[in-house]
């Protein structure tokens, strides 16, 4: 029986590199986080939580209608680690895998999530990550009890390099697990390789 994995999508960064809300910036014929989150869907995951920060209003209007949980880290100075705490607080209770997205990666190919989720059914003890030509990227499925060491004080980063003999790395044929959307040209670049 397939484990059931929950994903987390992280959109609570004030945007400051970019200068305006990058989660709302158009990719062809809609804004950036819906484009993650349709990706996410259609991966085959259910149970999304979408981690909004402060000033986050806008986007969550702009997704109130979709199937996904919505919650709040309004505390502007914490890291991603608050938000990813905030986030397994929302998911499922039965989930046993946790996939924890970047929304200034939009151009994760629902294929990858598959391939992440056909390895964790594989070795539900691992955590999985995608690399593309050598280079690991997101996202990163996480078995939930791993996950949850985040509440130990951690980051995601120290829990990844705790153990090696944890992580099953699998390749992809997906540049945009690496491609991510901090800057203006960052963006030019994600819709020149859209177009």
């Amino acid at each position: 029986m397939k484990p059931p994995v929950s994903a987390v999508l992280l959109a609570a960064g004030l945007s400051g590199r970019m200068g305006t809300t990058k989660q709302l910036l158009p990719l062809k014929d809609k804004p950036v986080i819906t484009h993650c989150i349709d990706t996410i869907m259609s991966s085959g995951v259910s149970d999304l939580v979408v981690v909004l920060g402060l000033n986050g209003e806008l986007i969550e209007e702009t997704i109130s209608r979709l199937p996904v949980n919505i919650t709040f880290n309004n505390d502007p100075l914490s890291d991603m680690s608050e938000s990813i705490r905030t986030g397994l607080h929302g998911i499922d209770h039965a989930s046993t895998g946790v996939l924890i997205c970047l929304s200034d990666h939009p151009l994760v190919s629902p294929d990858t999530i598959r391939t992440l989720m056909e390895w964790y059914i594989k070795e539900p003890d691992k955590i999985v990550l995608p690399s593309y030509k050598g280079h690991r990227g997101h996202p990163v499925l996480f078995p939930r009890q791993v996950a949850e060491e985040i509440f130990q004080w951690v980051t995601l980063k120290q829990i990844v390099r705790k153990d090696d003999q944890r992580i099953r790395q699998c390749e992809v044929p997906d540049e945009g697990i690496l491609l991510d959307m901090d800057t203006a040209e960052d963006y030019k670049e994600i819709l020149k390789r859209l177009s």
